[in-house]
């Protein structure tokens, strides 16, 4: 599990420096951040629950932890980002990137420690 943290916060960091390559503004980079963060959460969590689960429930757990993900960008979507005053292409863009880059991470980290 320390491994896959670690390999996700890299990542994020990697993804988040590139985005902000794009998203120069203050209040952009304060949604990239927030984006992360969040992001990192939702993705420790799935992580989590994928381990948890074992090699017998793994498509099982990663399938709901797929729900929670989409749930949890819906709730930024339609509320967060409102709450927060963030700008919404930026938030939204970076956190869907965010999960779908660390979902191929923990699609690689399943492959690897099935094998």
């Amino acid at each position: 599990m320390a491994r896959s943290i670690t390999l996700l916060l890299a990542l994020i960091a990697i993804t988040g420096y590139l985005m902000s390559l794009g998203y120069k503004s203050p209040a952009d980079k304060h949604a990239l951040l927030v984006s992360a963060a969040l992001a990192a959460i939702v993705q420790i969590s799935a992580f989590g629950l994928v381990h948890m689960a074992g090699r017998n429930n793994a498509l099982a757990a990663w399938g709901l932890g797929t729900i929670f993900r989409g749930t949890v960008l819906a709730f930024y979507g339609f509320f967060l980002i409102k709450m927060l005053q963030l700008p919404h292409s930026a938030a939204l863009v970076s956190f869907a990137v965010f999960l779908f880059a660390s979902m191929l991470l923990e699609s690689l980290l399943m492959s690897y420690d099935a094998s």
